[in-house]
Parts: C-alpha cells; sequence; structure tokens
C-alpha cells in the first residue's frame, strides 16, 4: 500500500473532540487505500504545562529528565488517537519514538535526527495495522535515553517519518488553513499560496513565519517531500491548503511570494573597535560560545584604525550577547568604547525566487518604506531575500506597505 503522514500540532488535538475529528480524516484516508503514519503533537498547552513542572521543581534540571518529563505529552495523545482509530474499527497502534525507533543524537532538548529504520513499521503493517499512530517531537539516544527535538520537533518528525518511507506525501495539519502571503492578522489583504517553492517556504520560516518548523523545511527540501499544509478545522479537498514543492512544480510565481517579520529583534553596536584581520572573530567566537543567535552584521568604515560593528539577535539573548562581549574586553581580546542595544526594533523581510531573474525588488522595497516615512536602520540580501532592521512601532505599516507594493494580493 502507498503511505502517507500526516501530521497533527497541538490544537488540532486538543480535546478528546477534536482528536476524534482528527481521527476521521485519517479514517477517510485509510479508505482511500493508504497505510497512515500520523504524527501527533502534545494537547495545547500541555508542553508548556510540563515544562514549568520541571522549572518549579529544578530549575537547573538533568536535561535528561527535563527530556523524560516533557516528551510524555505526545505518548498521551498517541495513545488516545490509537484508542480513538480502535473505535472507529481502524486497525492502529501507539508508538513512542524508542519503540520505532527514532535514532538521535544526544543533544537532549534539541537532539536531531539520525536514522529511522522502517523494519517494525513495515512488518506491523504486513500484518494488518492500517495505522502507526507515532509520538512526535522524542527520539532515542545512543546510550538508550529519551531525547526531543526541540520546539515544532513534530514537523521535523512527520517530514523525516516521510522521507524515511517514501511517502506520497506530507499533511501537516495545524491551525491554519495554508502558507499565506503574509500574516492576515497584519494585513488583511494577505491572499493564501496554492503552491510555495521549499526555499521560499525555508525563508520565510526562518525570518518569523510560524507555520512550519525551519528544520522540517529543511529536510523536505533535501529529500523532497511534498508538504502541504492544512487547516484541521475545515473540511479539505485533494487541492486544499498550500503545498510546499520543488521549484520546478510551479508554472509562475510573483517575483515575491511573501512578506515575513520578527518582532523581538534588537540591534546592537560595538562602538569603536579596532579595524584588524580577526577582529570579526574575535567578536563572534565568543557570542556562539555564549548561544546568542546573530543574524544580520555590519562593520562601518573604518576611520584611524577603528571601525563599529552592528548585529542583530533576539531581544531574549542581549544579557547573555552583553555579558560574552564584557567578558572579551576583560579578558583583552577586544577593546571597545561602548556596546549599544537597541532593543525597540523589528525585521521585515521580502522573500520570493524571482528575485534571481528580477531586478527593482530592493529599489521597489525601499522606496515603498520611504514613502511611508520608515527609516531603515539595517539591511541585509541573499539571492532571494531582502531584510531591514526598522523601529518595532512601524512594523505593522511596513507590512502593510510591502504587500501593497508588491501586489501580492493578486496572484500570478
Amino acid at each position: 500500500m502507498p503511505i502517507l503522514v500526516m501530521k497533527f500540532g497541538g490544537t488540532s488535538v486538543a480535546t478528546l473532540d477534536r482528536i476524534r475529528r482528527a481521527a476521521k480524516r485519517v479514517g477517510r484516508e485509510v479508505a482511500n487505500g493508504y497505510d497512515v503514519i500520523v504524527i501527533v503533537s502534545a494537547m495545547s498547552g500541555r508542553t508548556n504545562e510540563l515544562i514549568g513542572w520541571v522549572n518549579e521543581t529544578s530549575p537547573l534540571s538533568d536535561a535528561r529528565e527535563y527530556d523524560a518529563v516533557v516528551s510524555s505529552g505526545e505518548q498521551v495523545t498517541a495513545g488516545l488517537m490509537a484508542l480513538t482509530l480502535q473505535e472507529m474499527d481502524v486497525p492502529a497502534r501507539s508508538w513512542q519514538g524508542w519503540q520505532v525507533p527514532l535514532k538521535t543524537t544526544s543533544a537532549h532538548g534539541s537532539a536531531r535526527i539520525e536514522e529511522i529504520p522502517t523494519e517494525n513499521l513495515m512488518a506491523k503493517f504486513g500484518e494488518g495495522m492500517k495505522v502507526a499512530v507515532v509520538a512526535g517531537f522524542q527520539g532515542i539516544s545512543p546510550e538508550g535515553r529519551v531525547t526531543t527535538l526541540g520546539r515544532g520537533g513534530s514537523d521535523t518528525t512527520a517530514v523525516a517519518f516521510a522521507a524515511a518511507f517514501g511517502a506520497d506525501r506530507c499533511d501537516i495539519y495545524t491551525d491554519v488553513d495554508g502558507v499565506y502571503t503574509t500574516d492576515p492578522r497584519v494585513s488583511p489583504k494577505a491572499r493564501k499560496l496554492e503552491k510555495i517553492a521549499y526555499e521560499e517556504m525555508l525563508e520565510l520560516a526562518s525570518l518569523g513565519a510560524k507555520v512550519l518548523q525551519t528544520r522540517s523545511v529543511e529536510l523536505a527540501m533535501r529529500y523532497h517531500v511534498r508538504l502541504r499544509v492544512l487547516s484541521s478545522f475545515e473540511d479539505n479537498n485533494e487541492n486544499a491548503g498550500t503545498l510546499v514543492c520543488d521549484e520546478e512544480d510551479i508554472m509562475e510565481n510573483n517575483v515575491v511570494a511573501g512578506v515575513a517579520y520578527s518582532r523581538d529583534e534588537a540591534k546592537m553596536t560595538l562602538i569603536s573597535v579596532a579595524d584588524r584581520p580577526g577582529i570579526a572573530a574575535a567578536i563572534f567566537g565568543p557570542l556562539s560560545e555564549a548561544g546568542v543567535n546573530v543574524d544580520m552584521i555590519v562593520q562601518n568604515i573604518s576611520e584611524d584604525g577603528r571601525t563599529d560593528m552592528t548585529f542583530s539577535c533576539p531581544v531574549s539573548e542581549v544579557p547573555r550577547a552583553e555579558q560574552a562581549m564584557q567578558n572579551a574586553k576583560e579578558s583583552g581580546e577586544i577593546n571597545y568604547h561602548d556596546l549599544v542595544a537597541d532593543t525597540e526594533v523589528a525585521k521585515v523581510s521580502v522573500v520570493g525566487i524571482g528575485m534571481r531573474s528580477h531586478a527593482g525588488v530592493a529599489a521597489k522595497m525601499f522606496d515603498s518604506l520611504s514613502s511611508e516615512g520608515v527609516n531603515i536602520k539595517v539591511i541585509t540580501t541573499s539571492e532571494i531575500k531582502i531584510s531591514v532592521l526598522i523601529d518595532r512601532k512601524y512594523m505593522e505599516l511596513a507590512v502593510q506597505a510591502l504587500h501593497d507594493a508588491f501586489e501580492l494580493e493578486r496572484a500570478a
């Protein structure tokens, strides 16, 4: 039988009624002739509750025990989904990560998938099982301990299973009905995309779009897994949602596919550092070791052997960045006059594979922002992306202006 992977997020399985609704969708795919691998998240809010219990019990918790606790939410959902399917006379079994086994690294809390052997599940499919309900977000380390994959790890689990089993498709059921040109809560003109290329989705996910987890899109692109994003709250036909696929599968695209934003950004500037070979390594090495996720980097023109170095990072990581720079200064690795943090900025980006072959995207973007009186603080570009840092208070205005400027409400 062909295999289909179906993933249900936390809001899709938040209650027993929603689990029953999801199970009916699974039952329809079984009736269509598929053997189905269902990947489930914990019921909405349960993971945060479990993390809260861990932090209250042990603020500096053993990472192995942290994983043992927080992975239990998915196990509950998997068992309830399997029981619901059995009540519908659909042969189903729940599987925890270690039973598959989904083999991962030993990095508890952020493990990476290394291998998914197919023998166990395929044997059970051969014996008449029609649905394997797998607890997402979790696996097993070489030491035999339960591991978790980090936030959004169930998306990654689903794509990894689709790749390992050669599934026809991987359907991601969530609380939105597809991928939009921008956040509909910010721009009422946002339009749902029928198809989007892997590269565009990867950029949008990494730039703030929360529909899919970045690692899941990376995996899908590497193994050419066709991803479909659907709403679990609507009745869907075979063309519903948004298909994430190869660029070659899309007949015609707008130059810009979408506008993404990230609200919680900070701009940090080291004032008057020595402009010498190795200074960038001396700055960003300690930041990396401190776990600071640096994004945009700009170095000003040097004057009298001194320069300013600006970078962006998440607001939550500003204290770590400040401490890392202070430690580097005290140890003599770098010398700077001051470190200025601006925590009231946002990142706004336009993304589209059409940028490769069309000139003038940057000019139109900058002209649009200028017309609205939005000042640009930092600019970075890639082959299919332009990102700017602006004052956070202008973020929604900027998103709406760019959506209008590139006429994203209109299909190609």
